[in-house]
């Protein structure tokens, strides 16, 4: 190999010297030094065109045989939505360059000084290219595997590593353009150190942030959240280095400081979603002056509802039992009674629990909340069988459709606040 390089530098040099002497020859005297030079750039770059061609159609050879073969795999669909073959092949070309430069303005120190430094500033670029398209192949991997939590704390990882990428690349390119000494930038990045703490204040606590959302699977890219501080309901499209974009239900987008993931509160609607199951929680109000003791004609047409029947008729032979044993039998405060509120409240359970959408495995509960001065809250918590919204507020509304319809069947009054005369009053 350094045979073949020796003799690669040996032809450019003989090429070197025979444009040196053809511009003698052929060029006005005014115009040879600038003829030579211009001349050999052409050849500079025609070596970098040839050897970066070889480079890339090398590659790429490389890449279709074995992306044809293991394009299934992660790892390879990463490296090559990130074209990190392409910056190998420009970095190859631009190191060749680098190396013609010597025997080909050899005659020429001054051009050669300027064109190596401008070669040496280009190879720096070029690697922070390549650099940066490895870590995109890391952000890529976990976009393939579809590990969005891992996701999220590589791409925490990664940004910040491009972020120190930037500075030493350019550190690396400022040394090497200007000739400044590592010690004198070293000493000025040291005087400006709380400065850069202060502007880049948001990037480190992002960096934390990541990190800490990826071990703590608060969030990930995709779910459904809300943030009270923000008045934000929307699914997470993205979480960056420094801000999260997120996609509202109005399909607006919103962006937040990311780390405000970590001190902020949020609602996370995804853990629902992968359960497929939803709570219904929601009350019915009930007028207070509507509630009273079963009489005969109402117990009468309340057995003939199917879901309480058997109810009724167990608790009127278990409360026949009881009154037989009390004094004053006659009065119907004495003793236990049905009431119309309790049989009601049955009813909801006994409806629900038939219900086929309705989950009976987790919390099914009615409930009585605190009498207020509009009314009596009777809650209602089940959970529905599918968290799709849709389908979800579908079958709450055929819930509360029918509840709220029947409670007039048990003589109960559902509460509505009315103004007559500018005067509030409560049906």
């Amino acid at each position: 190999m350094k045979d073949e390089l020796i003799g690669t530098q040996g032809l450019l040099q003989t090429l070197s010297d025979e444009i040196h002497r053809w511009a003698f020859r052929a060029v006005p005297e005014g115009f040879i030094l600038f003829s030579q030079i211009s001349l050999k750039i052409l050849l500079l770059l025609a070596v970098v065109a040839i050897f970066n061609f070889i480079a890339w159609y090398f590659l790429k050879s490389f890449r279709s045989l074995f992306y044809n073969k293991l394009k299934d795999n992660a790892v390879v669909a990463a490296l090559y939505q990130s074209k990190v073959l392409d910056s190998v092949a420009n970095f190859i070309a631009l190191f060749i360059g680098r190396a013609s430069v010597q025997p080909i303005f050899y005659r020429h120190p001054n051009s050669f000084e300027v064109l190596s430094r401008i070669f040496a500033v280009l190879m720096i670029i070029a690697g922070y290219v390549l650099y940066h398209r490895i870590l995109t192949t890391v952000d890529r991997y976990f976009i393939i595997k579809k590990d969005f939590y891992r996701m999220t704390a590589m791409r925490a990882v990664t940004s910040s590593l491009d972020i120190v990428g930037i500075f030493i690349f350019g550190f690396i390119g400022i040394t090497v353009l200007f000739g400044v000494s590592a010690s004198a930038i070293l000493g000025v990045l040291g005087a400006l150190t709380a400065v850069i703490l202060l502007v880049f204040r948001d990037t480190i606590l992002g960096f934390v942030t990541g990190i800490h959302v990826s071990t703590s699977r608060i969030v990930k890219v995709g779910d459904w959240v809300i943030i009270p501080k923000y008045q934000i309901e929307g699914n997470i499209e993205d979480i960056s280095l420094l801000t999260t974009k997120i996609k509202n239900l109005d399909r607006t987008v919103s962006t937040i400081p990311t780390y405000d993931l970590m001190s902020t509160e949020i609602k996370n609607f995804q853990v629902m979603l992968d359960n497929n199951r939803r709570r219904i929680k929601r009350s019915i109000v009930l007028n207070v002056k509507s509630f009273k003791f079963l009489d005969e004609e109402l117990l009468t047409r309340l057995s003939k509802i199917n879901l309480i029947k058997d109810y009724l008729s167990e608790s009127e032979t278990i409360l026949n039992r009881e009154r037989a044993l009390l004094d004053n039998q006659e009065e119907i405060i004495n003793g236990r009674q049905l009431t119309n509120i309790g049989v009601y409240r049955h009813y909801i359970y006994r409806y629900l629990e038939s219900n086929p959408y309705i989950d009976q495995n987790l919390n099914l509960m009615v409930r009585q909340l605190e009498v207020t001065p509009t009314g009596m809250p009777l809650e209602i918590i089940c959970f529905t069988k599918t968290s799709e919204w849709k389908k979800y507020e579908t079958i709450m509304a055929d819930i509360f459709d029918h509840l709220l319809t029947a409670a007039k069947e048990f003589d109960l009054v559902i509460l509505q606040v009315t103004r007559i005369n500018g005067i509030t009053e409560n049906d």
